[in-house]
């Protein structure tokens, strides 16, 4: 479920999976520090991202899952076109570091707490 969170959801933009990967009620946190809930909340938090950054790519190094618990590090990288964390993109390349902690229920996704290194990304932005 992670993998296709990632894959289809993040990566590909593709909003037909959600049912298939997200419980109605799914919590997300996100390294920008918002939380917010269920599949809309989601998706105007990943395309807030998406604005920022268009062709942003999550990459997970390493996946660890127990039960309806994962933990995922990843990679995060694209190019900074729209406004991140204040500034104004100018298209360069930005690349940091992140883990994801998920919990999941009845085959879908109920929440992720996501941390990203954002005193990495804050050193890349112009």
């Amino acid at each position: 479920m992670v993998r296709r969170f990632y894959a289809q959801a993040w990566n590909r933009w593709d909003d037909s999976v959600l049912p298939q990967l997200l419980d109605p009620g799914f919590t997300f946190r996100g390294s920008l520090g918002d939380e917010v809930r269920g599949h809309d909340g989601w998706r105007a938090y990943r395309d807030r991202i998406r604005a920022a950054v268009p062709d942003f790519l999550n990459e997970i190094t390493d996946l660890v899952v127990e039960g309806d618990r994962a933990a995922a590090r990843l990679r995060y990288s694209g190019h900074h076109h729209g406004e991140l964390l204040g500034v104004r993109g100018d298209g360069r390349r930005v690349e940091y570091a992140g883990a994801a902690f998920f919990t999941a229920r009845a085959g879908l996704l109920t929440a992720a707490w996501v941390l990203g290194d954002l005193d990495a990304l804050r050193r890349q932005l112009p």
